[in-house]
């Protein structure tokens, strides 16, 4: 159990955890990975691509943009790492900035079915 404190109430509350085990309840559907944009990246973790980044406050007018040509290492929900393939320079970039990818291959994505 975990107890949470609420002022005002002048007393503990006792709340039990919210906890799911896979295969625990027949009745609860499996888990389904969402689609948010760090999910797709990462199933397609090692395809190369061109990733299209744009800033708002550029120091350079003109230079508000970056396109990076290799591929995805990794990826979390607020950032993306990257690597070119042909200089082996890396990048982290947050996610705020990232526009869209285009890949040459077609992607992995989730299974559709309901």
């Amino acid at each position: 159990m975990v107890q949470y404190y609420y002022p005002g109430y002048g007393q503990q509350q006792m709340v039990p955890p919210q906890v799911s085990v896979p295969g625990g309840n027949p009745n609860t559907p499996p888990f389904r990975e969402q689609s948010y944009i760090e999910n797709i990246l990462r199933l397609n973790r090692g395809k190369p691509g061109v990733f299209h980044f744009s800033f708002e406050h550029a120091v350079e007018a003109g230079k508000n943009t970056k396109e990076v040509a290799g591929m995805v290492e990794a990826a979390g929900r607020d950032h993306v790492i990257l690597s070119e393939a042909n200089t082996g320079r890396r990048y982290l970039f947050p996610m705020i900035y990232f526009d869209y990818a285009e890949f040459d291959e077609e992607l992995n994505y989730f299974d559709q079915t309901p």
